[in-house]
């Protein structure tokens, strides 16, 4: 719609009313050059149909994540002035199951995060050394994350803190004296470049942000999510879903570490405030409380709709696995200071290398679903109680293996989610995706069920299960078949 809308402008026709249609208050500025992408390059005009596209797609997808990783190297190695341990928060990434295999095709929350991240890098930058270039280049990066998704706004209120902060009471030797200059450069720039990149905005910016940012709260969709082995409605979940699903799908030492480093910075707070506030690693710290935790605050108290586990909130994974490296420094300082210390720090730090050994054991087990990685829970507990594969990718084998089954003819297909099915009919021959038809459940048809709104095994009247794909043990995706019932034995004719 958008690439419509920018059409119409260029050919000097009245441009179509984006407000009309029910997505337009999302962001758009990797989908917008994709869908370019595949109308000029691909003559593509959905994004369904063309297996090259989504080459393109997870390529670039993966390329920004891995400049987002960068961003997240820059950061700790501005706070914890060491090289070496600043690669520590990036391992801890890469060996985050969830979050490695999103980095490939998530373009919503991994991107965001990654936009996310570099604002918070250009935010440390400005406030070490406050300047114009800083303060516009800022702008830009915020604008970035707010062009993807609309809560990078909260990257405003952290900025203008900072510098308030900083106005208080200047760290640098030679203060600067035009913070307030600074700050209407940065939020210039931030306010200029999200209109510029969001053709949403072009008409009425003030009163269509507004909006969007109205739905941000109350957003419009109104499934149900399998949570704790209950259906719920996405408008009442409980106010522990974020945070549950938080511990579930992350490894319990980097859990661990973390609250470890948000206890260490409430202490530090709570016992000289003004002191610690007055230091440059003391506001860090702080800009990493309130990273990590205002977005869960925000949407517990607005009692937001999430779902798909805490994929929204992904973007403050970064903040958890900074404090997590400053608990476990902090930890590792305790254990040199005193006798008994010393073997308390070996055994938390075995234990906690054990931890990510097994883990990177278990995402080469998973492979390639990892998306599906549960921390601290059974096959069975997961089975019973849980969401799995709510992106879809345990469709494509499930494909694969109709074709092999099905060499020639006709295959009747059925599924319980319709688009993760479509995405990866992409995957197959032209051939192959010809013959597949997608049809209502019945006999003689075969069905696929993801198990992203289902507890426990699979409906007995959709059919048996022919095939499984499973994650680890796990089954996240079972292709059943009903087959056609025997009719009645024929009657001779009389002769």
């Amino acid at each position: 719609m958008n690439l419509r809308f920018l059409a119409d402008l260029a050919r000097g026709r009245e441009p179509i009313n984006l407000a009309a249609y029910p997505d337009s208050d999302h962001g758009v500025l990797f989908e917008l050059p994709m869908a370019l992408l595949a109308r000029l390059v691909f003559d593509a005009p959905g994004q369904l149909d063309s297996r090259n596209y989504y080459l393109l797609r997870h390529g670039l997808i993966f390329l920004l994540c891995w400049g987002g990783l960068w961003a997240l190297y820059g950061l700790a190695r501005y706070r914890l002035r060491n090289p070496h341990l600043a690669l520590l928060p990036v391992g801890l990434f890469v060996l985050s199951p969830r979050l490695f295999a999103n980095s490939f095709y998530n373009a919503k929350d991994l991107l965001f995060l990654a936009a996310f991240t570099l604002g918070i890098y250009t935010l440390t930058r400005l406030i070490t050394r406050p300047t114009p270039s800083r303060a516009l280049l800022h702008g830009i990066t915020t604008a970035l994350a707010i062009d993807i998704r609309l809560l990078g706004v909260l990257l405003v209120p952290f900025t203008l803190v900072m510098l308030g902060l900083e106005a208080w009471r200047p760290i640098r030797p030679d203060p600067v004296r035009n913070l307030a200059a600074i700050a209407g450069a940065f939020l210039l720039a931030a306010a200029a470049a999200t209109v510029a990149g969001w053709p949403y905005l072009w008409q009425e910016p003030a009163a269509r942000f507004l909006t969007a940012f109205q739905h941000l709260s109350y957003f419009r969709w109104q499934g149900r999510i399998l949570y704790a082995g209950q259906l719920l409605a996405a408008r009442h979940l409980p106010w522990h879903y974020a945070p549950v699903w938080l511990l579930i799908t992350t490894p319990v030492a980097y859990s661990a570490g973390a609250l470890l480093g948000l206890t260490l910075t409430a202490s530090r707070l709570l016992r000289r405030p003004v002191a610690w506030l007055a230091t440059r690693n003391g506001r860090l710290d702080l800009l990493l409380a309130g990273w990590l935790l205002l977005p869960f605050l925000l949407v517990i108290g607005l009692h937001s709709v999430v779902y798909d586990g805490w994929r929204h909130l992904y973007f403050t994974y970064p903040a958890l696995l900074l404090l997590a490296t400053l608990g476990a420094r902090q930890l590792w300082y305790w254990s040199r200071q005193h006798r008994w210390g010393r073997p308390l720090g070996l055994l938390l730090g075995l234990l906690a290398g054990l931890e990510m050994a097994v883990t990177a054991g278990r995402m080469i087990r998973l492979h390639p679903h990892q998306q599906v990685y549960f921390s601290c829970l059974t096959n069975g507990q997961v089975a019973d109680g849980f969401e799995r594969d709510y992106w879809g990718l345990a469709y494509r084998p499930a494909l694969a293996y109709l074709i092999r089954r099905h060499p020639t003819g006709p295959i009747y297909v059925a599924a319980a989610e319709q688009q993760p099915l479509l995405n990866n009919l992409a995957w197959l021959a032209t051939a192959d995706r010809q013959r597949i038809h997608l049809v209502p459940p019945g006999p003689g048809r075969y069905y696929l069920l993801g198990y992203r709104s289902w507890p426990g095994p699979a409906p007995a009247e959709r059919g048996r299960s022919v095939y499984t794909v499973r994650a680890d043990g796990l089954p996240i995706l079972s292709v059943l078949y009903l087959p056609v019932p025997p009719g009645p034995p024929a009657v001779p004719k009389q002769p």
